[in-house]
């Protein structure tokens, strides 16, 4: 069992926010997440479904937290939230913190195939290691009942997480996500760093290229909200590259583009309620 620091704890909507520090074997250093728990229904432990969710570039497990009122929701509807810091921290890696969207910060939910940035490991940290952890030091949480969202680079990991790995998760969604990367300079300088050159590398991790290439239909709806004003909409998050993917193989999506929106966190607290309430439709069926 994986042992656990808690760095904090408040009470909030009944539930509480809590924050710890674990050390990775995944990513080769200490880690930290955040959790909200819901207050404990009156029936059996383990009954609390996980919704995980995937912050952006610059962004630590804290961001989400703090910023997006998402408390709220959850506890009314009876959902736990996890979020995971967005890359390894304190490997003193040469260049890690050289650029705020690579390195430190900016983990792309991949695993790494570069040798340098072996400890990058996000991708089987999120899917393998973080769940283990939760399920074994916390008997309230339902990991196997689990959905995933997140915005922008979290957008980009949970769309990608989500399409392969649709045994685990019951729905995904995203705000302002990075849907096609091996078409966007954030994409592009992250992937040539991280993985070799081989394009079938990159392919497996773009949410436009894996929706191509395997198909993945479910008649579970991918939820997507996108600001109109964000002003990285046209060069680095392509939705519409996305939207016309699951057009060509019948994959149910609901895109919103949202007028006058940015890429911030005031836009996120707007309509987070809204991506809750469709998870917790999918988290709470049978």
């Amino acid at each position: 069992m994986a042992a656990l620091e808690q760095l904090s704890r408040t009470k909030m909507f009944g539930g509480h926010n809590l924050r710890f520090r674990h050390q990775s074997t995944t990513l080769g250093c200490p880690m930290t997440f955040s959790l909200f728990i819901p207050a404990s229904p009156a029936s059996p432990a383990s009954n609390i479904p996980v919704l995980y969710w995937l912050s952006g570039l610059t962004c630590s497990d804290e961001n989400f937290i703090i910023k997006s009122g998402a408390q709220r929701a959850a506890a009314a509807h009876g959902i736990a939230l996890v979020a995971p810091d967005t890359s390894p921290r304190g490997l003193n890696i040469e260049g890690e913190a050289d650029s705020w969207d690579f390195g430190v910060g900016a983990g792309f939910y991949l695993n790494a195939t570069n040798e340098k940035w072996k400890n990058w490991r996000m991708y089987d940290y999120v899917v393998k290691e973080l769940p283990k952890v939760l399920s074994d030091n916390f008997e309230q949480l339902n990991t196997s009942r689990a959905s995933i969202f997140g915005h922008s680079m979290g957008g980009h990991g949970a769309l990608t997480i989500y399409l392969k790995n649709t045994d685990k998760y019951k729905s995904v969604s995203a705000f302002a996500p990075i849907v096609n990367p091996i078409n966007c300079p954030w994409g592009q300088k992250a992937f040539s760093n991280y993985l070799s050159t081989s394009k079938s590398e990159w392919e497996e991790y773009d949410a436009t290229c894996l929706m191509k290439k395997y198909h993945i239909i479910s008649t579970t709806p991918i939820l997507i909200d996108q600001g109109e004003d964000d002003k990285f909409l046209k060069e680095q998050l392509l939705p519409i590259n996305f939207a016309d993917a699951c057009d060509d193989v019948g994959a149910p999506l609901i895109l919103r583009m949202q007028p006058g929106y940015d890429h911030s966190y005031s836009f996120i607290a707007t309509f987070v309620d809204d991506h809750i309430a469709h998870h917790s439709q999918f988290l709470k069926s049978a």
